[in-house]
């Protein structure tokens, strides 16, 4: 039983791990089309790749990057009303920004008309600024520039034949390929005279030295990109494997363990064709499992798995999904598959021989056993589902829970004299049952959570979502001691001991969540619980600020106090910035080291105050327009550092040389301080 709240919990709990490079998320064509002599109409199609989505033209404030047009030239003509999309965006709710936003997948053309009033003096340099996100992480704001030349536009007072269109390809990469190529222009002074000024006079480097690429000295700690996905799909497979091991110790199949076990070895006086009949159930058990899986990604898609993650409806459905299951689990009713699958799976399996046999033995268990996997199963294949692993992911998560409930049915046909020792079906086992009641009541809240954000009903606001999850463990503890019985509990005199020991844990969980109600950041569930800003009464104020929104003003004032430097590359819809923000900088050594210790520079790479005038840089053998401070910033961080991904953290002397490897998204405090203080021993040594 110790296993339950670990397994249940891992299945809904995700693994952030950021690549700190990231390649051609979006690529971009744009073409001319002719209507009439003086009116064309500019095309600008997108090429979505991956699990990418590109947000649309009109978006809420305060959100991401809006899709729109930047005109830095015009002459000779006018635009006619705005970008126009050439299919409906998908709309949803987006629990990172909290907000429902608008954006696409695959491919989209965006059209926009012009209109000409003098052709001989016709000009028009512009570009189309954009940003992706996938479930994970967000790009900061790109530019795809173009330049419209007035050839492309026919003869005066001529028309362009429609087919004649100019087609201009650009591969827009989502971050450099190899960033040490790329060198600032000799207008990028310019550039970091853009924003705060510089106290230039007493700093001992020159800027443009301070922004000179580091990307081979980060190589030479040992940097080194993660690989979110592969990570995460084995977190998948391990929590479908505790998922599993927890259905094994339910009513529904731990009682058909020794039967068809016994059946197995009491079929055949040949004890190695027992063993391998048993072998084949567990195969059998596997492929119907990991077929599951298969068949949940084929009917939905993978543009409709990432969907259902924050799908109101969805989301709603599947709470009172858990709801019946736990009341079910109370004893209610028996939630069960109609008797004549299981009776037809019995035929199937008398009247087939061999592996076909075995097969339909193996299907009869899974629908016998429904009303027990089914509330495990459903969960697994949701996070799954809406986890950003790939297609695959239902069923690499079912193969994890089948090979759990596949494995001791082999094990005991090898070793059949382990049978003996093997705990007797009883009242322990509906006991499990209720504990898994009480947690899918829990976790049911956390769907219901996405649905009140995403229409604003404020019906469960974090201060109401943590008092029913206080209310329910501790009603969980009170239940495995033996204070509250359900109608299919056997009489209790006796408390037994690991039930003591769960509840324990559960009244402690129930205790170290009170504090949140007053506001505190409660890291353990900061993945289930609604965002901070929906509570009312918040007493708690250990956030940590940066001291500088600029890096060279930033490095100057660390060049006079002696201080190192920490740059930490952020975004106002950065998810797991404000992740790392909550649970990272809170711990006190942490914010102690932050702000004693080091300059605290930070980098907003989607900040949209536009720089007094676009600033042109090389990158990759191409013209860049850097025309925001974010854009200048998202610049920064490619062209010195060689990442493009947030949140990310460097540590620098007053050179700016890294004074080791950098640091992505990672919810380890204490290899963060470790992090910190290794800095600060190199940054002493230097001096």
């Amino acid at each position: 039983m110790r296993s339950i709240f670990f397994a249940l919990g891992l299945l809904l709990s995700t693994v952030g791990l950021s690549a700190q490079i990231v390649r051609d998320a979006v690529s971009w064509t744009r073409s001319v089309e002719d209507k009439s002599p003086t009116e064309k109409v500019l095309v600008f199609t997108a090429q979505v790749k991956g699990e990418w989505h590109l947000y649309g033209t009109d978006l809420p404030k305060g959100g991401p990057t809006p899709t729109h047009l930047l005109v830095d030239k015009i002459s000779g003509a006018e635009l006619v009303g705005g970008l126009v999309a050439s299919q409906k965006p998908i709309e949803k709710f987006d629990p990172n920004f909290e907000m429902t936003l608008r954006f696409y997948s695959g491919k989209v053309s965006f059209r926009q008309k012009i209109r000409i009033t003098d052709p001989k003096k016709f000009a028009l340099v512009g570009a189309v600024r954009y940003m992706v996100c996938n479930d994970e992480q967000c790009l900061p704001p790109t530019n795809f520039e173009f330049t419209i030349q007035p050839k492309e536009l026919g003869k005066l007072g001529e028309s362009v034949p429609a087919a004649q269109t100019t087609t201009e390809t650009a591969e827009t990469p989502a971050g450099a390929s190899g960033l040490g190529e790329a060198q600032p222009s000799d207008s990028l002074p310019a550039v970091a005279e853009a924003t705060a000024s510089v106290a230039t006079d007493s700093a001992q480097t020159a800027v443009s030295d301070l922004w000179a690429p580091v990307i081979p000295e980060l190589k030479a700690y040992g940097d080194k990109a993660l690989n979110q996905a592969d990570g995460s799909l084995w977190m998948l497979l391990l929590g479908g494997f505790l998922g599993g091991l927890v259905a094994l110790v339910t009513p529904c199949v731990w009682p058909m363990i020794p039967m068809t076990v016994s059946f197995f070895l009491k079929r055949t006086s040949d004890r190695k064709k027992s063993i391998r009949d048993a072998l084949l159930y567990g195969v059998g058990i596997i492929v119907i499992y990991v077929s599951l899986g298969l068949i949940v990604s084929a009917i939905f898609g993978p543009a409709t798995l990432n969907d259902l993650a924050t799908n109101a409806y969805f989301n709603v459905a599947f709470f009172l999904l858990l709801v019946i299951f736990a009341i079910s689990f109370f004893g209610a009713f028996e939630l069960v598959l109609p008797s004549s699958w299981t009776t037809k799976m019995d035929q199937k399996a008398d009247s087939a021989s061999g592996f076909i046999s075995i097969f339909f033995m193996a299907f009869t268990l899974a629908l016998v056993s429904f009303s027990c996997t089914g509330p495990i199963i459903g969960t697994l294949l949701v996070q799954a589902a809406t986890s950003s692993t790939g297609i695959l992911a239902p069923a690499v998560g079912m193969l994890g829970f089948a090979l759990a409930l596949a494995l001791p049915f082999t094990l005991f046909a090898i070793f059949p004299n382990l049978l003996q020792s093997m705990p007797k079906s009883g009242g322990w086992m509906n006991s499990v049952k209720v504990v898994l009641a009480f947690i899918e009541l829990a976790l049911a809240l956390k769907f219901l959570s996405i649905a009140d954000l995403a229409y604003g009903w404020r019906i469960l606001d974090r201060e109401v979502f943590l008092s029913l999850w206080i209310v329910i463990f501790i009603l969980l503890g009170l239940y495995l001691l033996g204070k509250i019985r359900f109608p299919h509990d056997s009489p209790q005199e006796k408390t037994p001991i690991p039930a003591l020991f769960l509840a324990i844990v559960s009244f402690s969980f129930a205790v170290y969540m009170m504090p949140g109600l007053v506001g505190a950041p409660l890291r353990a569930i900061s993945a289930f619980a609604p965002p901070l800003r929906t509570q009312d009464l918040n007493l708690y104020n250990g956030e940590v600020h940066a001291k500088f929104d600029d890096y060279d003003a930033g490095m100057a004032y660390a060049r006079q106090v002696g201080k190192p430097v920490v740059i930490d590359f952020s975004g106002y819809g950065c998810v797991n910035c404000r992740k790392m923000e909550a649970s990272v900088w809170i711990d006190p050594n942490v914010k102690s080291l932050l702000e004693n210790d080091y300059v605290l520079i930070t980098l907003m790479v989607d900040e949209k105050t536009p720089l007094k005038e676009p600033i042109e840089v090389q990158e990759n053998g191409e013209t860049v327009k850097l025309r925001t401070v974010g854009d200048k910033w998202s610049y920064f961080q490619r062209m010195k550092f060689g990442a493009n991904a947030q949140p990310f953290y460097v540590l620098l002397d007053h050179e700016g040389k890294p004074l080791g490897p950098s640091r992505a998204y990672d919810e380890d405090v204490p290899a963060y301080i470790k992090f910190l203080k290794a800095g600060l021993s190199e940054f002493e040594q230097r001096k």
